[in-house]
């Protein structure tokens, strides 16, 4: 009789674990349910228009670096759509692979190290904003204390916390490290410099860049947050500027740890810890980044078929492959006397 009683402790938690199981999921599944499709619909178009708000400042920082060429803003736009689509379900950001051939296949004349220094260009605005919207989410003093950020399932994200400024500045410097290596292991220095500067063309003149890239950006910015308020009211957590930045907060972080699809696993686990550990938290986490991925994949996919007539993300990766392997034959093929 003894000897059957740690069976039967063992056999209870089993089974007592199990019915909480059951329970969650069913209320997970209940709060799936109760999503307000109308606010759902209008988020998922209002987000829409935010990545266009996006594609329209990297439009005007190629139409400064190019002016000369006739760059068509619905290339530039379908290129965007796609690669974020494509972030959504691939780790590491392999979509940034597709947006660059887009882009570099857009624009007569390009270079990559110039499209490159676009890009650059458009992070500056993300950087600004970061900020600002990382010293309000830690001052609420709703995130994780430093001991805890490791215990959430995830990457060890514990120095994010202590000072969010000085990991921007640490992202933001290996980027430039890593511009300046490959400027050095080319073989054609200067011109990479010359396509490099041409990249950077708008920050020459910095009211058109405040003007066409970091306003538009910043009203870009807006509609984003405006997405995240019509979610929040959809799930049924409540649309609020504090929330709104709470939430603009969790992204910022997940968006700094790029090895899982959209920050899958630290954003979930972040949103939990801030909003608390209801059923309908957990759905909101899951169904908002379920919603963004679903919409940006489905309108990134007609995109490339109907703007660039690739039938896949695989079609696109294989052309971008053989451009370059093209490109370098050619290179080859020049040097020889």
């Amino acid at each position: 009789m003894l000897g059957s009683y740690p069976l039967r402790v063992e056999i209870g938690a089993i089974t007592n674990w199990f019915g909480g199981a059951v329970d969650a999921g069913r209320s997970f599944f209940n709060s799936f349910a109760q999503v307000d499709p109308i606010s759902l619909a209008l988020g998922m178009f209002v987000f829409i228009l935010y990545l266009s708000m996006r594609a329209l400042a990297l439009y005007n920082t190629l139409g400064a670096a190019y002016p000369d060429s006739r760059i068509p803003y619905r290339n530039i736009w379908g290129a965007y759509i796609a690669a974020y689509g494509f972030n959504n379900v691939v780790p590491a950001r392999g979509g940034d692979i597709i947006k660059f051939f887009l882009v570099k296949v857009s624009v007569q004349d390009s270079t990559y190290p110039a499209i490159g220094a676009a890009f650059i260009v458009e992070s500056i605005f993300d950087l600004t904003i970061a900020i600002p919207v990382l010293a309000f989410a830690f001052s609420e003093g709703v995130f994780p204390n430093t001991p805890q950020l490791p215990k959430l399932g995830t990457l060890d994200l514990s120095f994010l916390s202590t000072d969010p400024q000085l990991t921007l500045f640490i992202v933001t410097g290996l980027a430039l490290l890593a511009l300046i290596a490959f400027a050095f292991l080319s073989r054609r220095v200067v011109a990479f410099w010359f396509n490099v500067r041409q990249g950077f063309t708008i920050l020459f003149d910095w009211r058109r860049y405040v003007r066409e890239v970091w306003l538009v950006q910043f009203g870009g910015w807006l509609l984003r947050g405006a997405s995240f308020w019509l979610l929040l009211d959809a799930f049924g957590i409540g649309g609020s500027v504090r929330n709104v930045m709470l939430v603009l907060g969790i992204n910022a972080v997940a968006a700094l740890v790029p090895f899982t699809p959209g920050g899958a696993g630290v954003q979930q686990a972040l949103m939990v810890s801030v909003f608390g550990t209801a059923a309908t938290v957990a759905a909101y986490s899951v169904g908002q980044e379920v919603a963004i991925a679903v919409i940006s994949i489905a309108v990134g996919f007609i995109a490339l078929l109907t703007i660039f007539g690739f039938r896949s993300f695989g079609d696109v990766m294989r052309a971008g492959k053989a451009h370059r392997a093209a490109e370098k034959a050619e290179r080859e093929d020049y040097r020889r006397p």
